[in-house]
């Protein structure tokens, strides 16, 4: 109480006289200048002015772009009641996935939602690499190595591994390739704006990550905007083919969201791969610059829409799993994602945050989450493996239980039933260019309504030419 009185005593004063000040004087003088710019710029372009004005070089923001673009929230669910009725029991319904079923070893999933790509050393520490990798085997689904090696305890965490043959080249040759369930060859990443030079300082490697990687002390390591010693279209396309032909588990192609993405997919489409990876400018990461993060690529909707119109143009949409990646938070988000034609979504931010969930206490209010959970945190040492890995295990149970709810409510048996009929949009534009129906738009007869459905699938969509004959 005597503590109470004694910081009242001494701030009141204080206090008043700044009130005072910011009620009597002009704005050239008056600190609430500082709010009128910030709503001018906005807080964020005002911290990272400060940042860049104290530092002098590029910076880094984890966990992606605030910028969302995907409208997702504009779009539902269509529950039957009468009419038809529901699925009779939710538990039954199926969340098994397959990604590659043409390939000699399929990936077997027991539900659609996957660990995406965030790499031990470039993004995150060690310990969660390992907690995501238990947590994911819990849910019955996979991890990913992310630009990054294969590590002993990462494998022997993950029940499901998919490794990244990336342009950094650290995960290479068959010692490392062959330990893998699935191989996901990196091109891209939407947070990054697609392909650009990642360079990482000998002094932020540690020496458990410089023999993962196959460094000598004092040595540099960059991601590059290129497969090194790839200079053609055609160099990309043999290297994938000779990748099928070499291993019996699935092949895939990751390439980050662009307005290019016909002519990216047309490029794909002559390869022998089994899945593709669509990497919407939403995603997150660990250190690319807000320059790329928020000013560059195509939104995730976007990307997958466009993705999936053009492989069944084509004739190509049973050739290819598609895997859709970048800024997706919530189960509602992951069915209309899979309403819209992806196999399987990839998530990252939010399997972080589910995994370090009350561990935060740890590092706040001194230190950011991050740094409980990144290569470069000053805190990873504090995190608990096991509980990280329950915890992000209870969050892909809980997030499949609301799926298979909504699914029941909308009459279908499996997540892989849901299509674009399942699905309804308030913004008309939206309904143009997705091909589903306008909710201010009323039904017609059920026989017309399916006859209309069928047109919808029908739509040409514009084709560029690089589309096959």
């Amino acid at each position: 109480m005597l503590m109470n009185w004694l910081l009242t005593k001494l701030t009141n004063p204080a206090m008043d006289d700044t009130v005072k000040k910011m009620f009597t004087e002009g704005y050239s003088d008056n600190l609430f200048l500082m709010v009128t710019a910030a709503e001018k710029i906005s807080p964020k372009a005002m911290f990272e002015t400060a940042m860049r004005a104290e530092s002098g070089k590029e910076i880094a923001r984890p966990l992606g772009s605030p910028v969302v673009l995907s409208p997702w929230d504009k779009i539902l669910l269509n529950p039957k009641q009468l009419f038809e009725l529901p699925t009779e029991d939710y538990t039954m319904i199926n969340t098994q996935t397959i990604i590659g079923p043409n390939a000699k070893k399929p990936l077997v999933l027991d539900i659609p939602i996957m660990i995406t790509g965030m790499s031990y050393g470039g993004s995150l520490s060690l310990p969660m690499k390992m907690a995501l990798a238990k947590g994911a085997a819990m849910a019955g689904t996979s991890t990913n190595t992310g630009e990054s090696a294969v590590t002993n305890e990462e494998r022997d965490s993950a029940k499901f591994l998919i490794g990244q043959y990336h342009r950094g080249g650290q995960l290479s040759g068959p010692e490392q390739l062959s330990r893998l369930d699935a191989i996901e060859i990196q091109l891209g990443q939407g947070a990054w704006g697609g392909a650009v030079d990642e360079p990482m300082l000998a002094r932020d490697i540690g020496s458990h990550l410089r023999k993962a990687w196959h460094l000598e002390k004092g040595q540099d390591a960059t991601v590059y905007s290129r497969m090194p010693g790839k200079s053609t279209t055609q160099d990309y396309i043999n290297m994938v083919n000779a990748m099928k032909e070499q291993y019996d588990v699935p092949v895939g192609v990751k390439i980050a969201g662009t307005d290019y993405i016909e002519y990216e997919l047309a490029v794909i489409a002559k390869t022998q791969a089994d899945y593709i990876v669509i990497d919407g400018s939403e995603g997150g990461t660990a250190s690319s610059n807000p320059t790329l993060q928020d000013n560059v690529g195509l939104p995730t909707l976007h990307t997958l829409v466009r993705t999936v119109a053009w492989l069944t143009e084509n004739g190509l949409r049973e050739k290819f799993s598609i895997i859709v990646a970048g800024g997706m938070a919530t189960p509602g988000h992951f069915l209309k994602a899979l309403a819209l034609g992806a196999d399987a979504i990839y998530i990252g931010t939010v399997a972080l945050l589910a995994a370090m969930h009350t561990q935060i206490t740890k590092v706040l209010p001194q230190a950011p989450p991050s740094q409980l959970a990144l290569y470069t945190g000053k805190m990873t040492d504090l995190l608990d493996i096991d509980m990280a890995a329950e915890h992000l295990a209870k969050y892909l149970n809980s997030c499949t239980l609301e799926m298979q709810l909504a699914i029941q409510a909308v009459g279908k048996s499996s997540s892989k039933e849901l299509n674009s009929s399942d699905l309804v949009t308030v913004d008309k534009d939206l309904a143009e260019f997705i091909g589903i129906r306008y909710a201010a738009s009323p039904r017609q007869s059920k026989e017309e309504s399916a006859q209309g459905n069928a047109m919808g699938k029908e739509k040409k969509h514009h084709k560029s030419f690089f589309q096959l004959q």
